[in-house]
Formats: structure tokens, C-alpha cells, sequence
């Protein structure tokens, strides 16, 4: 699992757009999370989409748009088509904290990580069941343990903003990057200890 972490943007509408397009295009993250309070990454992924597949990119629109671009069309036409509204569906990805103090979750090698906009809104039961407790309000980019538990913030995309967490065999590593997509840090900060917990779907 590869997950990427995106600061606040504070009006930096391009550096956004590169950070988000470097998580997705470069770095093949499996997630990324928006850590701001705006809607500003939402927006940028729906103009995303529209450049992609045109007006209206929602999923219960894509037989419409099947419709419109495929019938009558020749093979190479149809492959097109295809291929937008897979670079489409691949941008559900992305994600934005609820922006109402709601926590989002990920499960990193058995690991609890807890994101949130505002660290003070971390409560005892966050604290207490996390391993990582992740935050966007922050100029500047922080990795510090405290006890045995992390708080990471990736700072905000005036200057850095974006931070990838992957879990690998031998723990959990984390890369930071600046703004531009320029790595200034990559460690490994937890490392892995026994069997991993898994979560499932009820189909798998």
C-alpha cells in the first residue's frame, strides 16, 4: 500500500494540480488524501475529468457518454474512448478530508494511521487507538514520535506539501517532497515487528 498525503494548498492552485498529478502519474500512490479544509482539490479533479471524458464525468453519466462517442465510431475512436474513462475511474484515488473536524482512516502493516486537518481536534480515543496521527494544518513538514505513536504532517504546498507513506516487508517508509516533486527526506520509520494485520473484503 502506497499512500500519498496532500497539504493544504492556501490558494496555491498549480502547485496542487502538480503535486496531485506527481502522486498519481509519478509515484502510482494507491491513495491520496487532501489534508486541507477547502474544496480545492475536489474542484481540481473535476476539471480533471471534464478535460478527460467532457462535461459530465460522474459514473452514472458513462452510458450517455458511451453512447454519444461510440456508436458509429471506428476501433481506434472506441480505444480512445476507453482509454479516457479509464484515466477517469483511476482518479477516484484521490480523496478530501469531510472538512467538519472527521477523521479518515488507513490501515498501513497492521498499522492504525488517523488523518486530520487540525492536530487539536485529536481526541483521547484517536490518540489512543493510532499508531500515526497525520495533520495538515502546518507550515512546515514534521515527522516526531512521541511515546510510540508518529505525528506527520507533509506541511503545506506553499513550499512542501506532499509525503508518501508505503508499507513495505521491513515496516512502513516515508518520503517527503517539496512542492516542485523534489525529495528531501525518505526514511523508514516504523519498523515491521510479526504478522501484519489485513483487512477484507466480505467477497475476497
Amino acid at each position: 500500500m502506497r499512500l500519498g498525503l496532500l497539504g493544504p494548498a492556501n490558494g496555491q492552485g498549480e502547485a496542487l494540480e502538480r503535486a496531485a498529478r506527481f502522486l498519481h502519474q509519478e509515484l502510482a500512490v494507491q491513495r491520496a488524501v487532501y489534508l486541507g479544509t477547502d474544496s480545492a482539490l475536489d474542484e481540481l479533479v473535476r476539471r480533471w475529468a471534464e478535460s478527460l471524458v467532457g462535461a459530465d464525468p460522474a459514473d452514472h453519466a458513462l452510458w450517455n457518454r458511451a453512447a454519444e462517442s461510440c456508436v458509429g465510431a471506428t476501433p481506434h475512436e472506441i480505444d480512445a474512448f476507453l482509454v479516457a474513462e479509464r484515466e477517469r475511474r483511476s482518479l477516484s484515488i484521490f480523496e478530501s478530508l469531510p472538512g467538519d473536524g472527521t477523521r479518515l482512516l488507513e490501515l498501513l502493516g497492521g498499522r492504525v494511521v488517523v488523518m486530520i486537518h487540525d492536530k487539536a481536534d485529536l481526541d483521547e480515543d484517536d490518540i489512543a487507538s493510532a499508531n500515526v496521527l497525520v495533520y495538515g494544518k502546518s507550515g512546515e513538514p514534521l515527522v516526531k514520535q512521541v511515546g510510540s505513536r508518529w505525528f506527520l504532517s507533509p506541511g503545506s504546498l506553499d513550499h512542501f506539501g506532499m509525503m508518501v507513506l508505503e508499507d513495505l516487508d521491513d515496516g512502513i517508509h516515508l518520503a517527503l517532497f517539496d512542492n516542485m516533486g523534489r525529495e528531501i527526506r525518505r526514511e523508514r520509520f516504523i519498523a515491521g515487528s510479526g504478522p501484519r494485520l489485513s483487512m477484507r473484503s466480505p467477497e475476497s
